[in-house]
């Protein structure tokens, strides 16, 4: 890969279920053209959407190829879900032999579980060693089980380095994606905000794109942001701001309801079955939520989204 085909939206890719809960590659099949005719600019698989804690090496393995297999755009994956060196390295190399561009590192993987705040970079330095030279690595700060957000010197480290490319950022503090800019510019490291209420300041700011969890829902939208937000300013903050209030939908029963909207609405999935949660728990309420959101979603694509 390339650093200029990294720009753009990464969406966390949803992994679909049979209602037995087997991996549904059918529908995973008809996601991978959803995204991509939403404007993915990549997919990042075998992420916390993916629900991978939830999934054995086997299945995380063959999501990844056949992803990989299937898709149009590149594939980015991290998968590591051990916390014992030598076990992520089998899952990371794993991801490798799959056949994913880039190799995405867990950041709550890198550190003790109960000294949260120690530093990562021996961790990051071993794995380097263990992995293929010239595959791309990136960075993940994923929010489950714990969020380990890494430091200005641990990211400045990293990004001088020249081996990483691509850094998911959660920290959802605009102040702080600044800083975290400044401190790669130059560096083949770029960022991606996950936070949509500071998307649009972001990419202001310099941030490589989006990759965040509501391109489950409406990745169009998102696309039309990442692409107009220079000409069409004041459409653009509109858009922004309604966004924003779509994305507390997030807080509710994700990533089960994303599979409802999958499924009921743009019927790509044959199921909402999920592993972290179960479907039975999502409400009518929750149903009508989404059901909402989508016809306020058509709203802004009609009055908001024309050049």
């Amino acid at each position: 890969m390339k650093k200029q085909s990294y720009g753009g939206l990464w969406p966390v890719m949803i992994t679909p279920f049979t209602d037995k809960g087997e991996i549904d590659y059918e529908s995973l099949d008809r996601l991978i053209v959803w995204y991509e005719q939403g404007g993915a600019t990549g997919l990042f698989a075998a992420c916390q959407s993916s629900e991978i804690f939830y999934l054995s090496l086997q299945e995380r393995t063959k999501l990844v190829r056949f992803v990989k297999d299937h898709a149009h755009v590149p594939v980015i994956a991290s998968g590591h879900t051990s916390y014992g060196l030598n076990d992520q390295t089998c899952d990371l190399q794993a991801m490798c032999d799959a056949g994913a561009d880039a190799l995405i590192f867990i950041t709550n993987r890198l550190c003790d579980p109960v000294r949260q705040g120690g530093s990562i970079l021996p961790s990051v330095q071993a794995l380097m060693k263990k992995l293929p030279n010239d595959m791309p690595l990136g960075f993940y700060e994923c929010p489950y089980p714990f969020k380990r957000l890494i430091s200005d010197d641990e990211l400045k480290w990293c990004a001088d380095s020249g081996r990483f490319a691509f850094m998911k950022d959660t920290c959802c503090d605009i102040d702080a994606i600044r800083r975290r800019l400044e401190i790669i510019k130059g560096t083949p490291l770029q960022l991606f905000n996950a936070n949509t209420t500071t998307l649009l300041e972001s990419l202001r700011a310099g941030a490589a794109g989006f990759s965040g969890v509501m391109m489950n829902f409406h990745i169009d939208l998102y696309s039309w942001l990442i692409q107009h937000w220079k000409d069409c300013p004041e459409k653009a903050e509109l858009l922004q701001s309604c966004l924003t209030v779509f994305s507390l939908i997030e807080r509710q029963y994700y990533p089960v309801n994303a599979k409802y909207h999958l499924k009921d609405i743009e019927h790509v999935l044959n199921s909402t079955y999920a592993r972290t949660l179960s479907d039975t728990g999502l409400t009518e309420t929750f149903r009508k939520e989404v059901q909402q959101m989508n016809k306020a979603a058509d709203f802004v694509r009609e009055t908001v989204c024309t050049e």
